[in-house]
């Protein structure tokens, strides 16, 4: 069931970049942004409940598709990128086993 997971991830990670190809981006623009959004770790910083309600956020597929499409509705390419490279981020995330996180361990997570 893992590997049905994580190939599920590797698919919607290449939409994503199919998506990104219509931006008019050059490639190295993605592979520099695509560990961005792993920013939303500094959350821990202040504590894990805290970052775990910040990287949630960050990493939160719904927030991403809602950013994407108000970018297509707006036809704002920067919040369209912004919302492919926060979906592909994710996707490639959970090929590598990494979910979104519970509030008592960073460790702790929807896959784990």
């Amino acid at each position: 069931m893992k590997n049905l997971i994580r190939l599920e991830e590797v698919m919607i990670f290449l939409l994503s970049a199919y998506l990104f190809s219509f931006l008019n981006y050059g490639w190295w623009l993605f592979l520099l942004l695509l560990f961005l959004p792993d920013l939303g770790m500094l959350g821990y910083a202040i504590n894990a409940n805290y970052g775990a309600i910040v990287y949630n956020i960050v990493h939160h597929r719904g927030l991403q598709l809602i950013v994407y499409f108000i970018g297509v509705v707006l036809d704002i390419r920067i919040i369209m990128l912004i919302g492919v490279i926060m979906f592909a981020h994710s996707s490639l995330d959970r090929v590598f086993n990494y979910g979104l996180k519970y509030k008592d361990d960073f460790k702790h997570t929807h896959l784990s």
